[in-house]
């Protein structure tokens, strides 16, 4: 699911679970892991990237949608100790956008350090409530550390879909690139900051987000909150169309 590529001292990480990149157990699961090897061999920076034209498609509603109650209780809070892990990293991390990126994706990128997204007819955003389900609060603090109290309330009550320049404009994302260049303007800011001293560096970027990280830790209230919210009858309707209208595809 995953693709390990070295840009001395930095290391890629390439998600590339077919065909979306969607999320389960199994990939949070590995994404951790893959991260926490690079930092324990020595990376000083990760990036996060996708297939060209695609980042992640975000949770695979037609595997979860199968999933009891402890299940999914389950997942939500391996999927909120990931985005918690990430945003903590000990190094920075980047996300290299490559492409769409709707709800789960969007959710991953946000918990990152820094975003390049790629110029195109892509979108991304928290498009949750489109099939009845609520942001949960604690990805609504991750959105409102990004663009603020008032863009974040108006893109979750919506679930508007952004354009990478409407990303931009927003402060969504922190710059764009050409398709093919996304993974290397990543590298490259990454590079930079490498250049500064490493302690200070990394001391800084986690006390410029410790309001965040304080607001990420009660994953086992928000878990309990976003397994209710999953199997309300609005809900699960709207995931049943989805898993349809996907095709069951894993």
């Amino acid at each position: 699911m995953f693709n390990i590529i070295q840009h001395d001292p930095i290391v890629e990480i390439r998600m590339e679970r077919s065909p979306v990149n969607a999320m389960t157990d199994e990939f949070l699961d590995g994404l951790v892991a893959a991260h926490a090897e690079a930092v324990g061999t020595g990376a000083r920076g990760v990036v996060i990237s996708g297939r060209e034209g695609l980042f992640s498609a975000g949770l695979d509603v037609p595997v979860l949608i199968e999933y009891d109650r402890g299940q999914m209780l389950a997942f939500w809070t391996r999927f909120f100790e990931t985005m918690s892990y990430l945003a903590g990293s000990s190094v920075p991390v980047v996300a290299a956008i490559t492409g769409h990126a709707p709800a789960g994706g969007a959710v991953l990128a946000l918990h990152c350090d820094y975003r390049v997204a790629a110029r195109g007819d892509f979108t991304m955003g928290l498009n949750e409530v489109a099939i009845g389900l609520p942001v949960p609060r604690n990805i609504f603090f991750a959105l409102e550390s990004v663009v603020g109290s008032r863009m974040a309330a108006r893109m979750v009550t919506t679930g508007q879909l952004l354009t990478p320049d409407e990303a931009l404009s927003v402060g969504l994302v922190d710059e764009l690139a050409e398709g093919s260049d996304v993974i290397t303007r990543a590298v490259s800011w990454l590079d930079d900051l490498l250049g500064l001293p490493a302690d200070a560096m990394n001391r800084s970027r986690l006390t410029a987000k410790a309001d965040l990280l304080n607001r990420l830790t009660d994953v086992p209230v928000y878990s309990q909150m976003a397994t209710a919210a999953w199997f309300a009858d609005e809900t699960q309707r709207g995931l049943q169309e989805l898993a349809q209208r996907l095709g069951g595809k894993k």
